[in-house]
C-alpha cells in the first residue's frame, strides 16, 4: 500500500533528477542572485516575474502545476501539519541543487536562500504566471510601430504609385460636381463606443453584442455566454477550457486572464475582435 511519505518521497525523486534543473542551468543562479542581491520583497518579486517569463515554456508550466499542487498541501495545514515554511524547506534542496562542497555556513545560507524562493513562488504564483502589463504594453507599441511602417512602406509600392498618378491626371481635368451620400444611422453598421462583438465558435450562440462598462471583466462575458453551467472564469468543454481571447489589432493573440478589466483592454485596442474558444495548453 502507498503511503503518503512514499509518494511525497517520489515526487521529490522526480523532481530531483529530471535531466536539468526545473528553472534551468542557465537561469538557476539568477534565481538565488536576486535574493542575495535585492532585499526589498517587492523587487524580489518583480525580478521573479521576469524569470518566470523566461523559462522554456516546458518548464514554466510543470513548475506552475507543481507549486499548484504545493500551495494544496499548505492549505490543508490542519490535517497534515505542513505550513508554508515547512512545505519550503523540504521542497527547495530538490529544486536547487549545488554541486561541489561547501562549508556548513555556507550551506545554511543556501538553504535559507531557497527556502525564501520558495516560499515566494508559492505564495504569489497567480501573480508570477501572469503576463506583466507593462511587457504587453510594450508588445502593443512595437507593433502599433511595425503597422505603420507598413503603411509607409505601401506608399511606395507600384499599385499606389500608379493610383496617385490617376488621381492626378483626374484633378487635372475639369471639375466635376461631386455628390456626397450620407447613410442614415440604421444602415451604418459601426458598432458603438464601448461595446465588443464577442464570437464563439463552439457555442450555440455564437454571436453577442455586450457593452462594457468600467467592472466588466472576462469572465463576466464567459458567464453571459454559459451562464447556465458556468462556474466562474471558464467553462470545460469536452475536456477543453473555455477562455477569451483578444486577437489582431495592436496584438497577435491575447488570452486575456478571467479578472481582466475588459474596458481598458478595449480601450488599449478597439480594433481587436474578441473569441471565446479552447485555452491553449
Amino acid at each position: 500500500m502507498l503511503r503518503n511519505n512514499d509518494a511525497a518521497g517520489l515526487l521529490k525523486m522526480f523532481i530531483r533528477e529530471l535531466p536539468s534543473p526545473l528553472f534551468t542551468v542557465e537561469y538557476l543562479p539568477a534565481f538565488i542572485t536576486l535574493v542575495e542581491k535585492i532585499s526589498k520583497i517587492k523587487l524580489q518579486l518583480q525580478a521573479l516575474h521576469l524569470l518566470i517569463m523566461l523559462l522554456p515554456e516546458a518548464n514554466r508550466d510543470t513548475a506552475k502545476a507543481f507549486l499548484q499542487f504545493l500551495k494544496k498541501v499548505v492549505a490543508n495545514e490542519g490535517k497534515n501539519k505542513m505550513n508554508l515554511w515547512n512545505v519550503s524547506m523540504i521542497v527547495a534542496p530538490n529544486l536547487f541543487i549545488y554541486k561541489g562542497k561547501r562549508a556548513n555556513q555556507q550551506e545554511m545560507q543556501a538553504a535559507a536562500t531557497t527556502a525564501h524562493i520558495v516560499r515566494l513562488l508559492i505564495r504569489y504564483q497567480d501573480i508570477l504566471w501572469t503576463v506583466p502589463s507593462f511587457l504587453i504594453s510594450q508588445v502593443r507599441k512595437m507593433n502599433e510601430a511595425a503597422m505603420n511602417n507598413n503603411k509607409r512602406q505601401l506608399m511606395f509600392d507600384k499599385g499606389v504609385r500608379k493610383l496617385l498618378r490617376r488621381k492626378t491626371m483626374e484633378r487635372e481635368r475639369p471639375e466635376r460636381l461631386e455628390v456626397s451620400i450620407t447613410f442614415p444611422p440604421y444602415l451604418q453598421s459601426d458598432i458603438p463606443e464601448g461595446v465588443i462583438r464577442v464570437y464563439a465558435p463552439l457555442h450555440s450562440k455564437i454571436s453577442m453584442a455586450i457593452q462594457l462598462n468600467s467592472q466588466t471583466k472576462a469572465k463576466d462575458i464567459l458567464a453571459r455566454f454559459h451562464c447556465e453551467n458556468s462556474r466562474g472564469s471558464s467553462q470545460n468543454m469536452g475536456g477543453q477550457i473555455q477562455s477569451l481571447h483578444e486577437i489582431g489589432g495592436n496584438i497577435g493573440q491575447h488570452c486575456l486572464d478571467p479578472d481582466t478589466y475588459m474596458l481598458d483592454v478595449y480601450h488599449a485596442n478597439p480594433q481587436a475582435e474578441w473569441v471565446i474558444k479552447p485555452k491553449a495548453s
